[in-house]
């Protein structure tokens, strides 16, 4: 680690011309002498300096080579000395932060409150505000430090299960919602819409100018859609599917969903945390059900209340589209609609999909889909390892409703705890914190690199587009 640090030292200091930030820079040694207090006092100063150094610097894009790598070998140590910090003291944190885990946080609590303990580990709200007038390639990437938080509590199997259990509570805008949904069997979030009908409810993603699209206005709608399908008391199982899009070539048709809005992506418009909120929030919660306060997400007694999810596969589903398949329990799909995962286009993983293709397929179909950018078509031998039913174009309301009698006929209790003993097997919580804990990190590298500023550019024609 010391050879490690003072190599990742020297590259920067190769670049830092301030003569008073140098000699400072030079001088901090990231040795923790474990006394907490101490040593924040010690490496929150030197992260406060580092921080001001950097804003001195012009945007990125007009910055010359020794500028951009000043800037870039001065954060890449910051991260470091972030992570050796994180990695003694983030149970330390998140202890005080949740007083001894006896209450939930979610995380804009973790990544904001953090700095009433530790300050400039990570931005501020103001400062991320500042942040988010900027396109993506011109932003610093400070959201990185917030990462690295999520990333270190999650690496903890106490806390980072607790924090799994906090973001599985119904959502704020689910409850404040809960009775106009009673009353009316329906509640529109301007982004998606939950309906009930009878024994079944179905959650609805809503982003027509997009192709239905995921982005910020439809991260809250759609787990709340869900959260509220999945707290009705009468209803026994639920249906996702994808709302009606203006384009004319689409004219009158579904899609389930197109993916991350590569369009608000390019802008600037996605932050971050949008990432780590949808696949422990809407997500998950379709996977595993909403956890309850009072007893542990593994507790066989008391087991999630969940319930099982049918989705209708209209026309395509893209990235995250086909994310949400890979989580639900029955697919019905036109037999001209197709999956991709188009992450070697994009740069970025595509949630949980490397953690569960595979189960459908088998590796080397799942490699080829996520980094080499294969077409599922749904009635192909690859299609029919995902999808239960294929059917003509056209008839999907029909078989829908077949699907949901021929379910709830005979009783969904037994689904249901199938349904579980299969995730029992297959993806315990622990696998999924694990999994989150890389995926945290790993993902936030990848949102501020150059090559997806490139692929958006390459590949979407992102320059060009506008947006709303």
């Amino acid at each position: 680690m010391e050879r490690f640090l003072k190599t990742n030292k020297k590259k920067a200091l190769q670049y830092i011309e301030d003569s008073s930030f140098k000699e400072k820079f030079n001088d901090f040694s990231p040795t923790l002498i474990n006394h907490f207090e101490t040593d924040t006092k010690i490496f929150s100063e030197f992260w406060k300096s580092c921080n001001e150094y950097i804003s001195n610097f012009p945007l990125k894009s007009k910055r010359n080579e020794k500028e951009k790598y000043a800037t870039s070998t001065t954060k890449s140590f910051c991260d470091i000395t972030r992570k050796i910090f994180l990695r003694k003291y983030s149970s330390y944190i998140y202890s005080k932060l949740t007083n001894n885990m006896s209450k939930f946080i979610d995380l804009d609590d973790l990544v904001y409150n953090i700095n009433a303990l530790v300050p400039h580990i990570t931005p501020t709200q103001k400062e991320i505000n500042i942040e988010n007038t900027k396109v993506l390639k011109e932003k610093e990437g400070i959201e990185i430090n917030q990462a690295l938080v999520v990333s270190a509590v999650l690496q903890l199997e106490t806390e980072g299960t607790h924090l799994c259990q906090s973001l599985m509570l119904p959502s704020q805008l689910a409850k404040d919602a809960e009775n106009e949904f009673i009353k009316n069997r329906k509640v529109d979030f301007e982004g998606a819409t939950v309906e009930k009908f009878g024994k079944y409810n179905v959650a609805t993603l809503e982003n027509p100018k997009y192709l239905n699209a995921e982005d910020e206005k439809t991260l809250k709608p759609l787990e709340a859609a869900v959260d509220l399908a999945l707290m009705d008391t009468e209803s026994e199982l639920c249906v996702l599917r994808g709302g009606f899009v203006y384009h004319p070539k689409y004219k009158n048709k579904r899609i389930f969903g197109a993916g991350i809005n590569l369009t608000h992506l390019y802008h600037g418009k996605i932050s971050y945390l949008w990432y780590i909120r949808r696949d422990m929030g809407a997500v998950n919660k379709i996977f595993r059900g909403i956890a309850h306060e009072e007893f542990s997400l593994d507790d066989p007694f008391f087991p999630l209340k969940e319930k099982p999810w049918i989705a209708t596969l209209d026309t395509f589903a893209i990235g995250g589209g086909c994310q949400y398949l890979l989580v639900t329990d029955h697919i019905i799909a036109e037999e001209k609609s197709y999956m991709t995962l188009p992450a070697r286009k994009e740069g970025i993983i595509p949630g949980v999909a490397n953690l569960r293709l595979w189960r459908f397929t088998d590796d080397r179909v799942a490699r080829q889909a996520i980094q080499n950018g294969l077409r599922i078509d749904s009635n192909s031998k690859q299609g029919s390892s995902i999808c239960d039913e294929i059917i003509k174009e056209g008839s999907m309301d029909e078989k829908l409703i077949e699907t949901i009698d021929a379910y709830t006929s005979s009783g969904v209790v037994g689904l249901s705890s199938n349904r579980r003993a299969f995730r029992v097997g297959q993806e315990p919580i622990e696998v999924f914190r694990k999994y989150m804990a890389t995926y945290s990190h790993d993902q936030a590298y990848c949102h501020f690199s150059d090559a997806l500023i490139k692929n958006l550019e390459n590949y979407w024609n992102a320059a060009s587009r506008k947006i709303d």
